[in-house]
């Protein structure tokens, strides 16, 4: 075990000298939170004092964060609308030395936004009551999508493995990836919300669904049969090509499957019950990027995607692992200390105000 452990602790030190092109649907996360005043005299709804409001990297963008985090240098392709949370998403990625010139500004397109209103007593841990989606009212433009193409073909040849992240707003399709013409040792990895079926044959490498976009690709459920999931996972293997498939369980932990090779279940890393799973599946599909490009075989990269998994929804919101967390996660696995990040009931107060709106 600890042979195998600083084999890992050897991947993550490498994560600095990866270069990864994440081609995304790029999504701004907003939290607003506010004290619990009163129930409304109007409406049986609760009146929320408002207390701040913060923008985070979501969707494909936190794929892209987590990388940065971890320690990778990071080429990022996408597209965002003209408005502010658009220019907040590029603005927070220049100053982590983000290349952003792939990025399309999209005038009357909507960046893609998910606010979540948190509300809590004094002293007490926020709650979220509501989730308001703003998307963009139509397909992403030829225009745009084209632009995408060619910054993505012309990127590809210069990094170690490319991320793909499709949220269904346009940005990643099945033809963009088959036009990448990447090299025979470089990585493609995939991580479709809806559509993971539709990347059969286009040169994917591997893919990490979760068991719930699994189950709905199939219309099946797994829930605790195991005989169901590996049914499942080796079909999605063979239908996609796959040279790996990796499928986050939540609290179950994670299945690997791979051609020719018994399969894999991870038990979850840290504690089994989630602080927030917001954004988990961006973290982990990050940390197994990273350390495929690294040289990590896929079991190892699984288990590197299943600590960073761990350390992440122990944190509130959508958030990232840091390489030093992976490390002292691993470094305490041996020596047997515990260095899953503990947080408190409230998450550190974010800048409140208009000020607020800009990503942290």
């Amino acid at each position: 075990m600890s042979a195998d452990l600083v084999r890992l602790i050897e991947l993550a030190e490498s994560f600095p000298r990866q270069r990864i092109l994440v081609l995304a649907d790029l999504v701004a996360d907003e939290f607003v939170g506010g004290e619990i005043s009163r129930v409304s005299r109007e409406a049986p709804v609760l009146i929320l004092r408002h207390s701040d409001t913060r923008l985070t990297p979501g969707g494909g963008a936190n794929a892209a964060n987590n990388l940065v985090d971890l320690g990778a240098h990071v080429i990022l392709v996408g597209a965002v609308g003209d408005d502010a949370p658009g220019r907040a998403l590029l603005d927070y990625f220049r100053r982590k030395a983000v290349s952003v010139t792939g990025v399309r500004v999209v005038r009357g397109w909507t960046t893609p936004t998910k606010t979540r209103y948190l509300a809590g007593f004094s002293h007490t841990a926020r709650q979220q009551v509501l989730r308001v989606d703003r998307e963009p009212n139509g397909p992403l433009p030829a225009a745009a999508r084209n632009h995408i193409v060619r910054r993505a073909r012309q990127f590809a040849s210069r990094v170690g493995a490319v991320l793909l992240s499709d949220y269904g707003f346009g940005a990643v399709t099945p033809g963009v990836v088959r036009g990448l013409r990447m090299g025979a040792k470089q990585q493609i990895t995939l991580d479709s919300r809806y559509s993971l079926l539709d990347y059969g044959a286009v040169g994917v490498t591997a893919a990490t669904p979760n068991e719930p976009e699994l189950e709905a690709q199939y219309h099946t459920r797994i829930g605790t049969d195991r005989a169901a999931l590996e049914r499942l996972g080796r079909k999605a293997l063979r239908q996609l090509g796959l040279r790996a498939l990796l499928v986050t369980r939540g609290k179950d932990g994670m299945a690997l499957f791979e051609p020719g090779r018994p399969s894999e279940f991870i038990p979850v890393f840290g504690a089994p019950e989630a602080v927030d799973v917001t954004g988990a599946g961006d973290t982990v599909i990050a940390a197994f990027t990273l350390a495929l490009s690294a040289g990590a075989t896929f079991l190892e990269a699984a288990r590197l995607a299943n600590y960073a998994g761990g350390i992440v929804v122990m944190k509130r919101g959508t958030a990232t692992v840091t390489q030093s967390e992976l490390l002292g996660a691993l470094r305490g696995e041996i020596t047997g200390e515990s260095s899953v990040p503990q947080q408190s009931a409230e998450s550190p107060a974010p800048s409140s105000g208009r000020a607020g709106r800009r990503l942290r």
